[in-house]
C-alpha cells in the first residue's frame, strides 16, 4: 500500500485479507519492527509479539482453525493521534475443528506508519481460546 495510505483504509484492507485467507498478504501490511499487543491475553498465550517474522508465526496456521465470514458492526475511530485508530468489530465464522459458530468481540487500537502497521493492541476476549478447536499454533496453546 502506498505509504501515505490512511489507517482506516489500510485497516479495511487488511481484514479484506483476513476473509481472503491471505495471511502473507495481511503480515506484508506490517512494518519490519511492528508490535502487536494483546492485553487481555491469558496465561500461556503471548502477550506481545515484536517485528513482523513474529507476527506471521503467529498468524501462520489461523485459516486452518477459524474460517471467518466477516466483520460486521465494523466502526473506526479517528484519533488525535496522527496515524492511530480505535476499530470495534466482530469476527464470525466458524470454528474448523469442530464446524461450530465463531462470533468474537474485538477492540483494536492501531497505529500506522509509511503505509504500514507499526502498532496493534488487539482487545479480544479470552474465555474464547477455552472452545474446543480455536487454538492455533500461533496462540501458544498445546
Amino acid at each position: 500500500m502506498p505509504a501515505d495510505t490512511p489507517a482506516a483504509d489500510l485497516y479495511r484492507h487488511g481484514l479484506r485479507l483476513l476473509l481472503d485467507k491471505d495471511i502473507p498478504g495481511w503480515v506484508d501490511l506490517w512494518a519490519e519492527h511492528g508490535v502487536m499487543e494483546f492485553p487481555f491475553a491469558p496465561p500461556g498465550r503471548p502477550a506481545r509479539l515484536e517485528g513482523k517474522q513474529a507476527v506471521a508465526a503467529y498468524m501462520h496456521g489461523y485459516p486452518d482453525h477459524i474460517d471467518l465470514h466477516d466483520f460486521p458492526d465494523l466502526r473506526i475511530h479517528r484519533t488525535t493521534e496522527p496515524g492511530t485508530i480505535v476499530a470495534e468489530m466482530r469476527g464470525v465464522g466458524r470454528v474448523v475443528a469442530t464446524g461450530g459458530p465463531f462470533d468474537m468481540t474485538y477492540i483494536a487500537v492501531v497505529t500506522v506508519r509509511d503505509g504500514r502497521f507499526t502498532s496493534y493492541r488487539d482487545y479480544w476476549n479470552p474465555l474464547a481460546v477455552q472452545e474446543p478447536g480455536v487454538e492455533f499454533a500461533g496462540s501458544g496453546a498445546r
